[in-house]
C-alpha cells in the first residue's frame, strides 16, 4: 500500500469546529463488512448492536492541558510551549514542542504566568522544534502539577481556528478518562453519555478499559510513499490482567468485541499473544497497522472520521478495507458528516 492510496479531497467546512450538542446525538454512520452496506443512524443506536457478554474497550486516558505560552527572557517574545511527556519527575524535566522555534535555544529562560511564578530553562535541543525542559518552581510536586493545570490550555488541535473555550475542558475529554498523561482525546470516545454507559451496562454490555496515552506521534504526517518506512512515535500502554480476562473470556464465547476507536486498537493489537489472545501489557507501543493486515483481538470498532492520509484513516481502511472505507467517506461528504476530533462517528461491524 502507498501514501497516496489514503488521499482524498475533504471541504475544509468540513473539519469540526465544535462538539455536538449532546455527545450521544452526533451521527453514526454504519459499515457492515460482510453485506457490504452503508446506514445512517444517531450515535445513540449504537446499543441496538449489542448483547449481554458482548465487550465494548474504552481507552480511560485523560489529556492534560499540555499548551503553555509564555514568555522569552530579556526579549520578552511570546513563546508557545507543547507538553509532550515527562521525562522525569524530581528534576521535573519535560519534552516539548516550542514555536517559534528558532528563537529558542540552549540555555534559555523562559516565563509563565503574569506573576511569571513558572520559570523553565532549556537544557537540550531534541529536534527542529523539540526542546528538553527542565522547570525551576519553589514548591512540591503536587503544587507544580496544579501551576501546570491552572497555566496550562485545552490542546485543541491547530485546524480549530477558533479560541478555546471553558467548554472545552470538559468535551475534549471522554466521560470515563481517569489516568491522567495523553495530549489529545480518543475522540471516538467522546460520543458516549453517562446515560449510554448506563443502558449499556444494564443490558449486559461489559466495558474493560485500556490505558493509552495519545501523544503527537499519532497525528504525524506521514512523509513517504512507501508505508512500511513510516515509524510511529511510541505511546504509553497499560492494559491490566481484568481486562485482558474479560477480552479473552468473550473471544472464547465468540461474543462482538469493540474496540473505542485506533488507539485502543492499537493498544489490543500490540499485545497479542502466540495463541491469538490478549495479553496483560504495562510499556511502550509503536505499532503502525495499515493494509493488509490481520486481526486478532476486536471484531468490530468505532472511529472518528479521520484526514487524508493519516496513520488513522490506514488503520480504519485495514479494517474495513481500503475500497468500501474509502467509499463510506465519499458518502460522508457528501450527506456532511463532520470530520476529526470533534466530528461524527462510524462503526465497523
Amino acid at each position: 500500500m502507498k501514501l497516496s492510496n489514503f488521499d482524498y479531497k475533504l471541504p475544509n467546512k468540513l473539519l469540526a469546529q465544535h462538539p455536538s450538542n449532546e455527545r450521544d446525538e452526533s451521527k453514526l454512520m454504519l459499515l457492515n463488512r460482510k453485506e457490504q452496506t452503508i446506514e445512517h443512524l444517531i450515535f445513540k443506536d449504537i446499543i441496538d448492536y449489542f448483547e449481554e457478554g458482548d465487550v465494548i474497550v474504552l481507552n480511560n486516558t485523560k489529556v492534560f492541558p499540555a499548551r503553555l505560552y509564555g514568555n522569552k527572557e530579556k526579549t520578552g517574545a511570546r513563546i508557545e510551549v507543547f507538553l509532550l511527556r515527562e521525562l522525569n519527575k524530581d528534576q521535573r524535566l519535560w519534552d516539548v514542542l516550542v514555536d517559534p522555534a528558532r528563537k529558542i535555544r540552549i540555555g534559555n529562560k523562559l516565563y509563565f504566568g503574569e506573576d511569571e511564578s513558572l520559570v523553565a530553562e532549556v537544557i537540550d535541543n531534541t529536534t527542529s522544534r523539540g526542546r528538553t525542559l527542565r522547570f525551576l518552581f519553589d514548591g512540591s510536586y503536587d503544587e507544580f502539577r496544579n501551576k501546570l493545570q491552572e497555566l496550562g490550555e485545552t490542546p485543541l488541535p491547530k485546524y480549530i481556528t477558533r479560541p478555546v473555550e471553558e467548554n472545552d475542558k470538559d468535551r475534549f475529554q471522554t466521560i470515563y478518562a481517569k489516568n491522567e498523561g495523553a495530549v489529545a482525546a480518543p475522540t471516538a470516545g467522546l460520543h458516549f453519555s453517562k446515560h449510554l454507559l448506563k443502558k449499556l451496562e444494564i443490558k449486559g454490555v461489559l466495558l474493560p478499559e485500556i490505558t493509552l496515552h495519545i501523544g503527537l506521534g499519532t497525528f504525524s504526517p506521514v512523509e513517504v510513499e512507501d508505508l512500511s518506512k513510516h515509524k510511529m512515535d511510541s505511546e504509553e500502554l497499560k492494559i491490566d490482567e481484568k481486562t485482558a480476562e474479560v477480552i479473552n473470556n468473550a473471544l472464547k464465547n465468540k461474543k462482538r468485541i469493540c474496540a473505542i476507536g485506533t488507539t485502543v486498537m492499537r493498544g489490543l493489537e500490540s499485545s497479542v499473544s502466540s495463541f491469538g489472545t490478549l495479553n496483560p501489557y504495562s510499556g511502550w507501543t509503536h505499532k503502525f497497522i495499515y493494509p493488509p493486515y490481520d486481526f486478532s483481538i476486536a471484531n468490530s470498532m468505532v472511529t472518528n472520521f479521520h484526514t487524508p492520509k493519516s496513520t488513522l484513516i490506514m488503520m480504519v481502511s485495514a479494517f474495513g478495507g481500503v475500497d468500501f472505507v474509502l467509499k463510506a467517506y465519499k458518502e460522508a461528504i457528501k450527506k456532511k458528516y463532520n470530520f476529526f476530533s470533534y466530528g461524527d462517528a462510524m462503526m465497523i461491524i
